[in-house]
C-alpha cells in the first residue's frame, strides 16, 4: 500500500500549512508525541460529532463496523490478516496486555534489552514482583553491530537454559526510543523462533517509520503506536496477535464485557450486553474495553489517505531518513561534535539523529560545588554531584520549550549528552541547523550553572 514516490521538494516546512502548529514553534521531537494534520483532525471531529448525535446507536452500531473499516485498512497497511489486528490506546497497553495474559511459572525468564523503554522495563519489573518470572537483561552500549547485538542477545538464552531456566519471552524494539536508534528486529524475531523464544516486538516507533511485512515477520506479538508516525490521533496504537496465540491473550486491559470466563458448571452464563459482532472472540474482546473515545481508531483511513497524497510510504520514508541523516549532520557539524551509529550505518537507518552535546558534566559539576557555599548561605538547598545530570537534563528541556519555542529529547548515555532529532514531512535542513543552535547556547548556559538559579 502506497509505495509509489513523488518529488520530494514538496515536502518540507511548505507542509506546516497542513498542520496545526503555531507560527513559533518547530516541532524537532515529532517522536514523543506525534501530531497529525488538519484532514486528521477534521475526520476525527466529524466522527466525535456523530457519536454525540445519537451515542447508543453509534457506539453499539455503528462504530464497530467503522473500526473493522480501519482493521481492514491497517490488514492491508502491514500485510498481515485482518482477524490478527485489534486496535489499543498505545504500545505500552499492548507490552503489558501480553506480559499480563501470559502465564509464568517456576524457572520462567523474560529476557529485554538495555534499552528497553522505561514504562516496560518497569512492566516487566511488576511482573517478576508478582508472578514466579525473573528477567534477564541483554547488555550493550550504542553503537554495536548488528551481529553483536544478535549474539549477545543468544548468549544471554545460552546462559540461562544451561542455568537450567526457560526463556519465555523475548521483548525488543524496532526503533529505541533513547537514543533513537533501529534495532535488527528482524533477526532477533528469528532468533528467537530457533530458539523456541517468544518475541514480543514493541514497535512503538514501527508504524508510519518502518517498512513493515508481518505476515513475513510472523513474530509472536508486535504493538505499534498509530498516532507516533502514522498522522492518526492520539492515542491509537495496532496490536497484532497470529491466531495460534489469541488463546493466550483471555483479557484486554482493563478486562471488559468481552472476557470469557473459565467454565464453572455452577455459576449462571455470561450474557455480553453488546450487540453480537459475528467476529472472533479475540476480535470482539479488543472492541470494546469500557467506555472512552475511540474515535481516533477511526482517523486511519484518513491519516493513509493524506500519506497517500504526499506520494505514499516509500516517498516519505525516503524523505525523512535522508532528513534524519543530512539534517543531522549538519546539526553535528554546528556543534562540533558527532552522530551516534555503527560501522554498517544500520543504527540510523531510521527518522531519528542521536546528535552528541558539547556538554561536559564536569563543568556542570564545577558549577555546582562553587555555588554550594552561596546557596547555604541564602539558605537554599546544596546540590549534591549525583544530582546533577537529572537536574541538568530537566532544566535544559524546560528552557528549550519556555524560551527556544520546542522541545528537544536529551539523554545522558555512554559517557556524553545526545540530543535525539526528529525528522519529519514537515521540517527540512534548516529546522536542524536551528536545533543545534538552540542546543549549543543552552549547553554553554548550562555550563556557566545557570540551571542552579
Amino acid at each position: 500500500m502506497g509505495e509509489s514516490t513523488t518529488n520530494t521538494s514538496q515536502f518540507g516546512r511548505k507542509l506546516r500549512k497542513d498542520f496545526l502548529f503555531d507560527d513559533d514553534y518547530i516541532n524537532i521531537n515529532h517522536g514523543s508525541f506525534g501530531t497529525y494534520p488538519k484532514s486528521v483532525q477534521d475526520e476525527l471531529r466529524r466522527w466525535q460529532s456523530r457519536a454525540e448525535a445519537r451515542p447508543d446507536q453509534f457506539i453499539r452500531y455503528e462504530y464497530p463496523v467503522e473500526l473493522r473499516k480501519s482493521r481492514a485498512l491497517m490488514a492491508s497497511y502491514l500485510r498481515a490478516p485482518v482477524e490478527t489486528l485489534v486496535f489499543v490506546p498505545n504500545a505500552t497497553t499492548g507490552v503489558n496486555t501480553v506480559l499480563r495474559n501470559l502465564v509464568f511459572e517456576d524457572g520462567d525468564v523474560i529476557i529485554y534489552f538495555a534499552t528497553i523503554y522505561g514504562a516496560c522495563e518497569n512492566t516487566v519489573k511488576y511482573v517478576c514482583e508478582t508472578t514466579p518470572a525473573r528477567a534477564a537483561k541483554v547488555e550493550y552500549t550504542f553503537p554495536v553491530e548488528d551481529d553483536d547485538l544478535v549474539r549477545r542477545f543468544r548468549d544471554v538464552v545460552d546462559a540461562e537454559v544451561k542455568a537450567g531456566r526457560r526463556v519465555k519471552l523475548a521483548i525488543f524494539d524496532t526503533v529505541v526510543s533513547l537514543p533513537g536508534v533501529r534495532l535488527p528486529f528482524e533477526r532477533l524475531t528469528q532468533a528467537c523462533r530457533e530458539l523456541g523464544v517468544l518475541s514480543l516486538i514493541d514497535g512503538a516507533h514501527g508504524v508510519g517509520q518502518v517498512d513493515l511485512n508481518l505476515g513475513e515477520l510472523d513474530p509472536d506479538f508486535f504493538v505499534s503506536n498509530c498516532h507516533k508516525w502514522l498522522f492518526t490521533p492520539r492515542a491509537s496504537a495496532i496490536f497484532y496477535v497470529p491466531i495460534r496465540h489469541q488463546n493466550l491473550m483471555r483479557s484486554t486491559l482493563p478486562t471488559s464485557h468481552g472476557f470469557i470466563p473459565l467454565p464453572d458448571p455452577a455459576a449462571p452464563a455470561y450474557i455480553n450486553p453488546l450487540p453480537p459482532s459475528g467476529e472472533s472472540d479475540f476480535e470482539a474482546n479488543f472492541a470494546f474495553t469500557g467506555s472512552g473515545d475511540f474515535t481516533p481508531f477511526l482517523c486511519v483511513p484518513a491519516a493513509l489517505a493524506y500519506r497517500e497524497s504526499l506520494g505514499g510510504e516509500a516517498a516519505i520514508r525516503a524523505y525523512c531518513e535522508n532528513l534524519a541523516r543530512e539534517g543531522g549532520r549538519r546539526a553535528a557539524q554546528i556543534l562540533g561534535t558527532e552522530l551516534l551509529d555503527n560501522s554498517s550505518n544500520t543504527l540510523s537507518r531510521c527518522f531519528f539523529a542521536n546528535v552528541r552535546l558539547p556538554l561536559a558534566l564536569e563543568a556542570c559539576e564545577a558549577a555546582a560545588e562553587k555555588a554550594a557555599a552561596a546557596r547555604e548561605k541564602a539558605g537554599k538547598r546544596v546540590v549534591s554531584k549525583a544530582e546533577v545530570p537529572a537536574l541538568v537534563k530537566n532544566w535544559a528541556a524546560a528552557t528549550m520549550v519556555k524560551e527556544y519555542g520546542g522541545f528537544q529529547a536529551l539523554i545522558e548515555y555512554g559517557g556524553g549528552w545526545w540530543a535525539r532529532l526528529s525528522a519529519m514531512v514537515y521540517l527540512e535542513v534548516a529546522d536542524f541547523e536551528w536545533a543545534a543552535g538552540v542546543l549549543k547556547e543552552v549547553c554553554e548556559r548550562a555550563e556557566r550553572g545557570e540551571w542552579l538559579n
